[in-house]
Protein backbone atom coordinates (compact mmCIF):
# COMPACT_ATOMS: atom_id res chain seq x y z
CA UNK A 1 0.00 0.00 0.00
CA UNK A 2 3.34 2.18 0.77
CA UNK A 3 4.19 1.55 -2.36
CA UNK A 4 1.12 2.44 -4.58
CA UNK A 5 0.89 5.94 -2.79
CA UNK A 6 4.42 7.11 -3.44
CA UNK A 7 4.20 6.27 -7.18
CA UNK A 8 0.59 8.12 -7.38
CA UNK A 9 2.70 10.76 -5.46
CA UNK A 10 5.37 10.92 -7.62
CA UNK A 11 2.95 11.14 -11.27
CA UNK A 12 1.00 13.93 -9.28
CA UNK A 13 4.05 15.79 -8.61
CA UNK A 14 5.14 14.96 -11.90
CA UNK A 15 2.02 16.14 -13.96
CA UNK A 16 1.98 19.30 -11.51
CA UNK A 17 5.51 20.27 -12.63
CA UNK A 18 4.61 19.64 -16.65
CA UNK A 19 1.32 22.00 -16.04
CA UNK A 20 3.60 24.49 -14.68
CA UNK A 21 5.76 24.69 -17.31
CA UNK A 22 3.48 24.86 -20.03
CA UNK A 23 1.96 27.84 -18.07
CA UNK A 24 4.67 30.02 -18.03
CA UNK A 25 5.44 28.74 -21.86
CA UNK A 26 2.92 28.29 -23.71
CA UNK A 27 -0.03 29.52 -21.27
CA UNK A 28 -2.13 29.98 -24.80
CA UNK A 29 -2.71 26.04 -24.53
CA UNK A 30 -4.13 26.27 -20.98
CA UNK A 31 -6.35 29.04 -21.93
CA UNK A 32 -7.72 27.70 -25.04
CA UNK A 33 -10.82 25.74 -24.44
CA UNK A 34 -13.48 24.21 -26.76
CA UNK A 35 -16.94 24.64 -26.62
CA UNK A 36 -19.91 22.79 -28.35
CA UNK A 37 -22.68 24.93 -29.67
CA UNK A 38 -25.98 23.76 -29.11
CA UNK A 39 -26.10 22.25 -33.56
CA UNK A 40 -23.19 20.18 -32.52
CA UNK A 41 -20.14 22.49 -34.05
CA UNK A 42 -17.04 22.36 -31.90
CA UNK A 43 -15.30 25.54 -31.66
CA UNK A 44 -12.34 26.63 -30.08
CA UNK A 45 -12.18 30.00 -28.47
CA UNK A 46 -9.93 32.17 -26.79
CA UNK A 47 -8.94 32.88 -23.69
CA UNK A 48 -10.64 36.79 -22.65
CA UNK A 49 -7.67 39.52 -22.32
CA UNK A 50 -8.55 40.58 -19.34
CA UNK A 51 -5.29 42.62 -18.56
CA UNK A 52 -6.49 45.08 -20.63
CA UNK A 53 -2.92 45.03 -22.57
CA UNK A 54 -2.47 45.43 -26.46
CA UNK A 55 -2.19 43.19 -28.54
CA UNK A 56 1.34 42.49 -29.48
CA UNK A 57 2.78 44.99 -32.32
CA UNK A 58 -0.54 46.77 -31.62
CA UNK A 59 -0.11 50.48 -32.02
CA UNK A 60 -2.86 51.11 -29.65
CA UNK A 61 -0.81 52.86 -27.46
CA UNK A 62 0.15 55.60 -30.08
CA UNK A 63 -3.05 55.96 -31.08
CA UNK A 64 -4.65 56.75 -27.65
CA UNK A 65 -2.08 59.32 -26.56
CA UNK A 66 -2.21 61.22 -29.99
CA UNK A 67 -5.97 60.98 -31.33
CA UNK A 68 -7.58 63.09 -28.12
CA UNK A 69 -5.51 65.84 -29.91
CA UNK A 70 -6.75 65.40 -33.39
CA UNK A 71 -10.05 67.62 -34.29
CA UNK A 72 -12.05 67.55 -37.07
CA UNK A 73 -12.96 71.17 -38.82
CA UNK A 74 -16.02 72.16 -40.06
CA UNK A 75 -16.43 75.12 -42.27
CA UNK A 76 -18.85 77.34 -44.23
CA UNK A 77 -17.63 79.41 -47.02
CA UNK A 78 -19.40 83.06 -48.39
CA UNK A 79 -21.99 82.85 -50.32
CA UNK A 80 -21.74 83.39 -54.06
CA UNK A 81 -22.25 87.11 -55.04
CA UNK A 82 -25.92 87.17 -56.06
CA UNK A 83 -26.40 88.18 -59.71
CA UNK A 84 -26.78 92.00 -60.63
CA UNK A 85 -29.55 91.29 -63.00
CA UNK A 86 -31.68 89.54 -60.00
CA UNK A 87 -33.99 92.58 -59.80
CA UNK A 88 -34.26 92.86 -63.55
CA UNK A 89 -38.26 91.90 -64.51
CA UNK A 90 -37.69 90.56 -67.57
CA UNK A 91 -34.41 88.73 -66.47
CA UNK A 92 -36.92 86.96 -63.97
CA UNK A 93 -39.49 86.65 -66.54
CA UNK A 94 -36.80 84.76 -68.52
CA UNK A 95 -35.20 82.49 -65.42
CA UNK A 96 -37.62 82.74 -62.39
CA UNK A 97 -36.75 83.74 -59.07
CA UNK A 98 -33.55 82.18 -58.04
CA UNK A 99 -32.74 81.84 -54.22
CA UNK A 100 -29.26 82.38 -53.23
CA UNK A 101 -26.88 79.37 -53.50
CA UNK A 102 -26.67 77.94 -50.55
CA UNK A 103 -23.45 77.93 -48.23
CA UNK A 104 -20.87 75.76 -49.34
CA UNK A 105 -19.02 73.02 -46.46
CA UNK A 106 -16.10 72.09 -46.03
CA UNK A 107 -14.42 69.06 -44.30
CA UNK A 108 -10.58 68.76 -42.72
CA UNK A 109 -8.86 68.15 -39.38
CA UNK A 110 -6.83 69.68 -37.24
CA UNK A 111 -4.14 69.51 -34.47
CA UNK A 112 -4.18 70.83 -30.83
CA UNK A 113 -0.54 71.33 -30.33
CA UNK A 114 -1.03 74.20 -27.26
CA UNK A 115 -3.00 73.99 -23.92
CA UNK A 116 -3.24 77.72 -25.06
CA UNK A 117 -5.91 76.20 -27.83
CA UNK A 118 -3.78 76.63 -30.32
CA UNK A 119 -4.46 74.93 -34.06
CA UNK A 120 -2.30 73.94 -36.58
CA UNK A 121 -4.49 72.57 -39.74
CA UNK A 122 -3.73 73.93 -43.40
CA UNK A 123 -4.99 76.68 -45.61
CA UNK A 124 -6.48 75.10 -48.01
CA UNK A 125 -9.08 73.70 -45.46
CA UNK A 126 -9.73 77.26 -43.98
CA UNK A 127 -9.46 79.73 -46.65
CA UNK A 128 -12.35 81.80 -47.19
CA UNK A 129 -14.22 80.35 -44.83
CA UNK A 130 -16.72 82.72 -42.83
CA UNK A 131 -17.09 80.32 -40.38
CA UNK A 132 -14.86 77.47 -39.29
CA UNK A 133 -16.34 74.67 -36.22
CA UNK A 134 -13.89 72.63 -34.48
CA UNK A 135 -15.02 69.33 -33.19
CA UNK A 136 -13.06 67.79 -30.65
CA UNK A 137 -12.91 63.52 -29.68
CA UNK A 138 -15.05 63.94 -26.70
CA UNK A 139 -17.49 65.68 -28.38
CA UNK A 140 -17.30 69.30 -27.47
CA UNK A 141 -17.64 71.92 -30.00
CA UNK A 142 -16.38 75.39 -30.79
CA UNK A 143 -16.19 78.67 -33.51
CA UNK A 144 -12.22 78.95 -34.10
CA UNK A 145 -10.35 82.30 -34.56
CA UNK A 146 -8.21 82.66 -37.36
CA UNK A 147 -4.67 83.62 -35.91
CA UNK A 148 -2.87 83.49 -39.17
CA UNK A 149 -2.19 81.58 -42.29
CA UNK A 150 0.73 81.02 -44.12
CA UNK A 151 -0.32 80.15 -48.32
CA UNK A 152 3.56 79.71 -49.12
CA UNK A 153 3.72 76.34 -46.98
CA UNK A 154 -0.02 75.84 -47.18
CA UNK A 155 -0.75 76.14 -42.91
CA UNK A 156 -2.80 78.02 -40.44
CA UNK A 157 -3.24 78.83 -36.92
CA UNK A 158 -6.48 78.70 -35.97
CA UNK A 159 -7.64 79.17 -31.76
CA UNK A 160 -10.88 78.05 -29.83
CA UNK A 161 -11.09 79.05 -26.19
CA UNK A 162 -11.89 75.34 -24.72
CA UNK A 163 -10.20 74.37 -20.95
CA UNK A 164 -8.62 71.05 -20.52
CA UNK A 165 -7.55 70.84 -23.93
CA UNK A 166 -5.76 67.45 -24.99
CA UNK A 167 -2.61 68.79 -26.46
CA UNK A 168 -0.20 67.02 -28.77
CA UNK A 169 3.94 66.21 -28.27
CA UNK A 170 5.67 67.59 -30.80
CA UNK A 171 8.03 65.02 -32.18
CA UNK A 172 11.17 65.76 -34.11
CA UNK A 173 10.68 65.26 -37.94
CA UNK A 174 14.57 65.46 -38.59
CA UNK A 175 15.20 62.37 -37.41
CA UNK A 176 12.46 60.70 -39.31
CA UNK A 177 14.08 57.91 -41.37
CA UNK A 178 12.78 55.81 -44.33
CA UNK A 179 10.84 53.25 -43.19
CA UNK A 180 9.80 54.01 -39.63
CA UNK A 181 6.68 53.69 -38.86
CA UNK A 182 3.54 56.09 -38.78
CA UNK A 183 0.15 56.53 -38.00
CA UNK A 184 -2.33 58.90 -39.94
CA UNK A 185 -5.09 60.52 -38.02
CA UNK A 186 -7.83 62.32 -39.53
CA UNK A 187 -11.70 62.82 -40.20
CA UNK A 188 -11.36 61.03 -44.24
CA UNK A 189 -14.62 62.25 -46.08
CA UNK A 190 -16.53 63.33 -42.50
CA UNK A 191 -16.81 59.49 -41.39
CA UNK A 192 -15.48 60.46 -38.03
CA UNK A 193 -11.57 59.97 -36.70
CA UNK A 194 -9.87 57.58 -38.35
CA UNK A 195 -6.59 56.09 -37.60
CA UNK A 196 -3.98 54.58 -40.77
CA UNK A 197 -0.53 52.86 -40.58
CA UNK A 198 2.09 53.11 -43.07
CA UNK A 199 5.67 54.10 -43.38
CA UNK A 200 7.65 57.15 -44.16
CA UNK A 201 8.08 56.01 -47.84
CA UNK A 202 10.64 59.00 -48.49
CA UNK A 203 11.73 62.62 -46.68
CA UNK A 204 12.46 66.14 -48.81
CA UNK A 205 10.17 65.43 -51.76
CA UNK A 206 10.05 68.59 -53.56
CA UNK A 207 9.14 69.85 -56.89
CA UNK A 208 5.36 68.55 -56.82
CA UNK A 209 3.66 72.77 -57.47
CA UNK A 210 1.83 71.92 -53.99
CA UNK A 211 3.34 75.25 -51.94
CA UNK A 212 6.15 77.81 -52.88
CA UNK A 213 8.15 76.02 -50.07
CA UNK A 214 8.38 72.29 -50.32
CA UNK A 215 10.07 69.56 -47.82
CA UNK A 216 7.49 67.03 -47.80
CA UNK A 217 7.37 63.36 -45.95
CA UNK A 218 5.73 60.82 -47.92
CA UNK A 219 3.95 58.23 -46.93
CA UNK A 220 1.81 54.97 -47.73
CA UNK A 221 -0.28 55.70 -44.43
CA UNK A 222 -4.05 55.98 -46.22
CA UNK A 223 -5.10 59.91 -46.47
CA UNK A 224 -8.09 60.21 -48.17
CA UNK A 225 -10.16 64.02 -48.59
CA UNK A 226 -10.81 65.12 -45.17
CA UNK A 227 -7.29 64.18 -43.58
CA UNK A 228 -6.00 67.39 -44.61
CA UNK A 229 -4.69 68.97 -41.74
CA UNK A 230 -4.49 66.29 -39.16
CA UNK A 231 -1.52 64.58 -37.60
CA UNK A 232 1.17 61.76 -38.39
CA UNK A 233 2.70 60.54 -35.76
CA UNK A 234 5.41 58.37 -35.02
CA UNK A 235 5.27 54.62 -33.27
CA UNK A 236 4.84 56.70 -29.52
CA UNK A 237 2.52 58.99 -30.51
CA UNK A 238 4.51 62.31 -31.10
CA UNK A 239 3.54 64.54 -34.00
CA UNK A 240 6.19 64.56 -36.73
CA UNK A 241 3.83 65.85 -39.68
CA UNK A 242 0.71 67.72 -41.01
CA UNK A 243 -1.03 65.53 -43.32
CA UNK A 244 -1.64 67.77 -46.85
CA UNK A 245 -1.91 66.04 -49.85
CA UNK A 246 -2.12 63.16 -51.64
CA UNK A 247 -1.25 61.73 -55.21
CA UNK A 248 -4.23 60.56 -56.84
CA UNK A 249 -5.84 59.37 -60.39
CA UNK A 250 -8.78 58.67 -58.39
CA UNK A 251 -9.84 60.80 -55.50
CA UNK A 252 -8.37 58.35 -52.89
CA UNK A 253 -5.71 57.02 -51.33
CA UNK A 254 -3.64 55.53 -53.84
CA UNK A 255 -0.48 54.87 -50.98
CA UNK A 256 1.49 58.17 -51.59
CA UNK A 257 0.48 60.70 -49.32
CA UNK A 258 2.85 64.11 -48.32
CA UNK A 259 2.80 65.58 -44.88
CA UNK A 260 4.62 68.79 -43.95
CA UNK A 261 7.49 68.44 -41.29
CA UNK A 262 6.38 69.70 -37.87
CA UNK A 263 9.88 71.71 -37.85
CA UNK A 264 8.62 73.57 -40.93
CA UNK A 265 5.35 73.58 -38.77
CA UNK A 266 6.87 74.85 -35.61
CA UNK A 267 8.47 77.65 -37.87
CA UNK A 268 5.45 78.81 -38.98
CA UNK A 269 3.13 78.78 -35.56
CA UNK A 270 5.88 80.46 -33.71
CA UNK A 271 6.69 83.21 -36.56
CA UNK A 272 2.68 83.66 -36.81
CA UNK A 273 1.93 84.11 -33.07
CA UNK A 274 4.98 86.10 -32.28
CA UNK A 275 4.52 88.72 -35.23
CA UNK A 276 1.70 88.15 -37.01
CA UNK A 277 3.99 86.51 -40.24
CA UNK A 278 6.36 83.69 -40.99
CA UNK A 279 9.82 85.95 -41.69
CA UNK A 280 11.87 84.28 -43.90
CA UNK A 281 15.11 85.21 -45.52
CA UNK A 282 15.63 86.63 -49.74
CA UNK A 283 18.87 87.37 -51.42
CA UNK A 284 17.75 88.48 -54.87
CA UNK A 285 18.30 86.12 -57.52
CA UNK A 286 17.07 84.11 -59.73
CA UNK A 287 17.73 80.17 -60.08
CA UNK A 288 17.48 77.35 -62.45
CA UNK A 289 18.12 73.87 -62.64
CA UNK A 290 21.40 72.91 -63.97
CA UNK A 291 21.70 71.29 -67.08
CA UNK A 292 24.30 69.75 -69.54
CA UNK A 293 23.78 73.22 -71.71
CA UNK A 294 23.91 75.29 -69.04
CA UNK A 295 26.99 73.83 -67.49
CA UNK A 296 29.19 74.14 -70.96
CA UNK A 297 27.60 77.78 -71.56
CA UNK A 298 28.93 78.55 -68.57
CA UNK A 299 32.10 76.48 -68.76
CA UNK A 300 31.35 74.04 -65.43
CA UNK A 301 32.24 70.52 -64.90
CA UNK A 302 29.60 68.16 -66.54
CA UNK A 303 29.87 66.57 -63.21
CA UNK A 304 28.49 69.68 -61.12
CA UNK A 305 25.53 69.71 -58.55
CA UNK A 306 24.04 72.53 -57.71
CA UNK A 307 21.64 75.22 -59.06
CA UNK A 308 22.74 77.67 -61.59
CA UNK A 309 22.29 81.79 -61.44
CA UNK A 310 21.06 83.18 -63.96
CA UNK A 311 20.42 86.63 -62.71
CA UNK A 312 20.86 88.63 -59.42
CA UNK A 313 19.02 91.74 -58.23
CA UNK A 314 20.73 95.27 -58.52
CA UNK A 315 21.53 96.05 -55.14
CA UNK A 316 20.35 93.41 -53.45
CA UNK A 317 22.13 90.91 -51.10
CA UNK A 318 23.51 88.85 -53.33
CA UNK A 319 24.84 91.39 -55.53
CA UNK A 320 26.18 92.60 -52.33
CA UNK A 321 27.96 89.84 -51.54
CA UNK A 322 29.77 89.32 -55.03
CA UNK A 323 27.35 86.73 -56.56
CA UNK A 324 27.13 87.02 -60.53
CA UNK A 325 24.83 85.32 -63.11
CA UNK A 326 26.88 81.89 -63.99
CA UNK A 327 27.65 81.16 -60.37
CA UNK A 328 26.83 77.32 -59.48
CA UNK A 329 25.33 78.05 -56.04
CA UNK A 330 26.03 74.33 -53.97
CA UNK A 331 25.55 75.42 -50.47
CA UNK A 332 23.57 77.91 -48.50
CA UNK A 333 25.16 77.88 -44.70
CA UNK A 334 27.28 74.33 -44.88
CA UNK A 335 23.82 73.04 -46.50
CA UNK A 336 24.17 71.23 -49.73
CA UNK A 337 21.58 72.12 -52.10
CA UNK A 338 20.62 70.27 -55.52
CA UNK A 339 17.81 71.80 -56.93
CA UNK A 340 15.64 74.62 -57.53
CA UNK A 341 13.08 74.03 -54.74
CA UNK A 342 16.11 72.73 -51.84
CA UNK A 343 17.56 76.40 -52.47
CA UNK A 344 14.52 78.19 -51.86
CA UNK A 345 13.47 76.09 -48.76
CA UNK A 346 16.83 77.17 -47.67
CA UNK A 347 17.29 80.60 -48.13
CA UNK A 348 13.56 80.94 -46.87
CA UNK A 349 14.99 79.43 -43.68
CA UNK A 350 17.94 82.22 -43.13
CA UNK A 351 17.18 84.45 -40.62
CA UNK A 352 17.00 88.20 -41.72
CA UNK A 353 20.40 90.30 -41.16
CA UNK A 354 22.41 87.42 -39.58
CA UNK A 355 25.32 86.60 -41.87
CA UNK A 356 25.50 83.52 -44.25
CA UNK A 357 27.33 81.61 -46.30
CA UNK A 358 27.26 80.48 -49.96
CA UNK A 359 29.65 78.20 -51.91
CA UNK A 360 29.61 78.46 -55.13
CA UNK A 361 32.04 77.56 -58.14
CA UNK A 362 32.82 80.25 -60.42
CA UNK A 363 34.36 78.02 -64.05
CA UNK A 364 36.53 75.96 -62.03
CA UNK A 365 37.20 78.05 -59.14
CA UNK A 366 35.28 77.44 -55.88
CA UNK A 367 34.39 80.69 -53.66
CA UNK A 368 32.78 81.30 -50.21
CA UNK A 369 30.78 84.36 -50.32
CA UNK A 370 29.37 86.27 -46.87
CA UNK A 371 25.87 87.19 -47.35
CA UNK A 372 23.89 89.42 -45.14
CA UNK A 373 19.57 88.11 -46.36
CA UNK A 374 16.87 91.03 -46.32
CA UNK A 375 13.70 89.84 -45.60
CA UNK A 376 11.83 88.13 -48.23
CA UNK A 377 8.78 90.34 -49.53
CA UNK A 378 5.66 89.42 -49.49
CA UNK A 379 4.26 88.73 -53.30
CA UNK A 380 2.62 91.58 -55.45
CA UNK A 381 -1.25 90.59 -55.32
CA UNK A 382 -2.66 89.89 -59.05
CA UNK A 383 -5.40 92.44 -60.41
Amino acid sequence: MKRQWLLFSQVVTVLVAIWFVVMTLKPEWIHQRASVATNGVTLIEAAPNTSGAPMPGSYSPAAKLASPAVVSIATTQVNAPANPLQNDPWFRFFYGDREDEAPQQGLGSGVIVSPEGYILTNNHVIEGAAEIQVTLSDSRRAIAQVIGADPDTDLAILRIDLERLPVITLGNSDTAQVGDRVLAIGNPFGVGQTVTSGIVSALGRNQLGINTFENFIQTDAAINPGNSGGALVDVNGNLIGINTAIFSRSGGSMGIGFAIPVSTARQVLEGIVRDGQVVRGWVGIEPMELTAELAETFGLPKQSEGVIVTGVLQNGPAANAGLRPGDLLRKVAGQPVKNVGELLTQIASLTPGKLAKLEVMRRNQTLTLDVTPAQRPKPKLQK
